[in-house]
């Protein structure tokens, strides 16, 4: 398949970074981080219409598809602004194909219903058995829960016992369904499971994405300023080359995100393939940047004062969200001929 960025696509995310760069600055992100509470911003981009963006107006959306998710989660990616909530809705949506009401509230209602499925593997992996679902994304954040059961679909209330992150912009929580449950589809539910699992890692690789090609930026803003010697850093080989590969890597990850997300969104024979390339690949990468940035910052790219460490933080945990790389990397070469048939 042959694929690029249609003109309204470019369009909405120059839109959308636009208005990320107003209301979620850095200095506005870090105030929501410190506090520990991103309700300011959820509310503002539920309020915005910018929450139900790229899901399909009968799941209570505003039309889109997953093209228009990854361009969001990409430029969400690149302001480290808060996205658990919107994250774990998106991906609950096409649960609630059979509830419109439930589906609209929860996208544009702020009322959020997330699926209780551990964040710490790939969705459609199973979990340790038991009652309690630990590192639900976004479990602190929901009114309400999506359980899973056989290939059933149930609504549920929950306790929830939060969980710290180091990447504060994203949260999670162990989550134990109450007994009261509403039956909301009777069949079908590994079938979403197995595509939201896709969904998913495109999604999570666009998130960094956006977050490799925010500290290549700081990084070399920074080159430019930092003196050694007499001459900027930035002058200096070692540097330039490290500038380079980091340029290299976030293009080539900017073409595997798109690429996925359009082969997903389409039921590509091998979406499969292209999402766990995307999720393999691009969270390696952007884990490889975020330690090279660093490196260019020295010690200060760590403080809580810099920019830096919101980005770095969040690269760190995208590449084990849903599934780190070697995860993925497993289901590649399950997914490949690599021996011929005997």
């Amino acid at each position: 398949m042959r694929w690029t960025l249609t003109e309204d696509q470019e369009l909405f995310q120059e839109a959308f970074r636009g208005w990320l760069e107003r209301f979620a600055a850095a200095d506005q992100v870090r105030g929501w981080l410190e506090a520990g509470d991103p309700t300011p911003f959820e509310r503002r981009f539920v309020e915005e219409g910018w929450f139900a963006v790229g899901t399909a107006e009968e799941n209570g959306g505003q039309g889109g598809g997953l093209v228009e998710l990854a361009l969001a989660a990409e430029e969400l990616g690149r302001s480290a602004a808060p996205s658990a909530a919107w994250l774990a809705s998106v991906l609950a949506a096409p649960f609630l194909s059979e509830v419109p009401d439930l589906a609209a509230t929860s996208l544009e209602g702020g009322e959020f219903t997330v699926l209780a499925v551990s964040a710490d593997h790939p969705l459609d992996a199973g979990g340790p058995e038991g009652a309690t679902v630990p590192y639900v994304l976004a479990g602190d954040r929901a009114q309400r829960f999506l359980v899973l059961d056989g290939d059933r679909v149930l609504l549920a209330d929950a306790t929830c016992v939060p969980r710290k992150l180091l990447d504060r912009s994203r949260s999670v929580a162990d989550v134990t369904p109450e007994s009261t449950t509403t039956v909301l589809l009777e069949h079908g539910a590994r079938n979403l499971l197995r595509r939201a699992a896709l969904r998913a890692a495109v999604l999570v690789a666009a998130d960094s994405l956006g977050a490799a090609e925010r500290m290549l930026d700081l990084a070399v803003e920074y080159s430019k300023q930092r003196h050694q010697f007499g001459a900027a850093i930035g002058s200096f080989q070692a540097v330039k080359h490290a500038a380079a590969t980091m340029l290299v890597e976030v293009e080539a990850a900017r073409s595997l995100v798109y690429y996925a997300a359009a082969s997903v969104e389409a039921g590509h024979e091998d979406a499969a393939l292209h999402a766990a390339a995307a999720k393999a690949q691009v969270g390696a990468a952007a884990e490889r940047i975020a330690d090279s940035a660093l490196t260019v910052h020295g010690a200060i790219g760590y403080t809580w004062e810099h920019d830096l460490q919101l980005f770095y933080k969040r690269a760190k945990l995208n590449n084990r969200l849903f599934g780190g790389p070697d995860v993925w990397n497993e289901r590649l070469a399950a997914l490949l001929p690599l021996v011929p048939a005997a």
